[in-house]
């Protein structure tokens, strides 16, 4: 029986998220065949520093190799479509970063490229294996918080507010897509699909704050705001910037329903917030309290240690990675915990629809392809 450390893994991009899915890898026990840099140079560099075996000079290369059964796509995003496609022409098993494509029509094409092929894919985003977050979606599903009212997301960081720091690729349109909505807004935007409901209309406002950088024309958005509307009637924002000062990486959300409010603050990973209906007034019952999860019914946390000794970032990477190799291994469909290439889809429909508001001035309603 094929074991999930005797899949073979070959990842594309050398970058921050490529080191964080070779890091994953090796931490499941699951061999790294090499890894495909942004040229055959950088590539040699890289699996040196990583410690990998190999280097692939092409992509063609990569995909010749019959010791990798999947492939790991964190290259820019432009580059998703021509890989993803190349991928599933091989017959390999694909994850693949998020924004799944630059636009809804270029995430439209990878996922019906990927319909009927039986390979297993998934879109990346991580934040559905963060173990406070699986258990509020636990909770969720038991009916706990009643009925759903609102859904508020943001994600916020401040690495970009230097005006001379420089024009890289996450500013440039033609690259990228888009600035802190692709990037960053993609999170919220799956969260929120992933615990409060599918959403039917946005109303969005875009805004590129330093126009000019040293390195050319910033034509990315560094920030939006969104009001949002979900099929199940409930209403929320989303948020996203790369302009809050003091703010390091904080993706953060409040579910409010009929029962009970959950709140999740990524800096703060293994607690959530939580408060019920019910509680009786006074000091010691009314209000949030903060639950710790890191108790061994938790989510995922019979895999790692004594309750109260945390787990980092990076784990959460382990959870979703584990997950798909699970599938590969047992020949499963990816379980609706992971986010599939329609899941990257249907985030990047939401996405344009709030460009489309911010140009129209207008409501947008959200009409998914099939």
């Amino acid at each position: 029986m094929t074991r999930v450390a005797d899949i073979g893994a070959g990842v594309i991009g050398t970058g921050f998220i490529g080191t964080v899915h070779v890091e994953a890898l090796r931490r499941i026990g699951v061999q790294v065949r090499g890894v495909l840099g942004s040229s055959p140079e950088r590539g040699e560099v890289r699996a040196a520093q990583l410690g990998v075996a190999r280097a692939y000079p092409s992509l063609d290369a990569l995909l010749a190799d019959p010791a990798v059964d999947v492939v790991h796509v964190t290259s820019p995003n432009y580059l998703h479509v021509p890989q993803a496609k190349a991928i599933l022409a091989a017959g390999k098993h694909v994850v693949c970063e998020k924004p799944l494509g630059r636009t809804a029509d270029e995430s439209y094409e990878i996922w019906k490229a990927v319909a009927g092929t039986g390979v297993k894919h998934m879109t990346a985003f991580n934040y559905r294996f963060y173990p406070a977050i699986r258990l509020a979606k636990e909770m969720i599903d038991a009916g706990e918080l009643g009925d759903i009212y609102h859904f508020r997301g943001r994600y916020h960081q401040e690495w970009i507010m230097d005006p001379e720091f420089p024009k890289v690729w996450r500013l440039d349109k033609g690259i990228a897509g888009s600035g802190a909505l692709g990037d960053l807004g993609a999170h919220v935007i799956d969260q929120s699909r992933y615990l409060a409901g599918e959403p039917s209309a946005v109303n969005g406002v875009l805004r590129t704050f330093i126009k000019e950088r040293p390195g050319g024309t910033v034509d990315v958005d560094d920030a939006f705001e969104a009001t949002v509307e979900f099929e199940n009637g409930a209403i929320g924002t989303y948020e996203a910037t790369r302009f809050a000062l003091g703010r390091k990486n904080q993706m953060r959300w409040e579910i409010n329903g009929s029962k009970g409010s959950l709140v999740f603050d990524a800096e703060r990973q293994n607690e959530l917030l939580a408060h019920f209906g019910g509680s009786a007034p006074g000091r010691q019952a009314q209000g949030f309290r903060d639950v710790l999860v890191s108790e061994a019914d938790h989510p995922y946390w019979e895999n790692w240690w004594p309750h109260g000794h945390m787990i980092g970032w990076e784990d959460n990477f382990v959870h979703e990675l584990l997950h798909l190799l699970t599938c590969v291994k047992n020949d499963e469909p990816i379980s609706p915990r992971g986010a599939t290439m329609e899941d990257g889809y249907r985030c990047a429909e939401i996405c344009d629809a709030i460009v489309r508001s911010h140009e129209s001035g207008r409501r947008e309603e959200i009409t998914y392809r099939q």
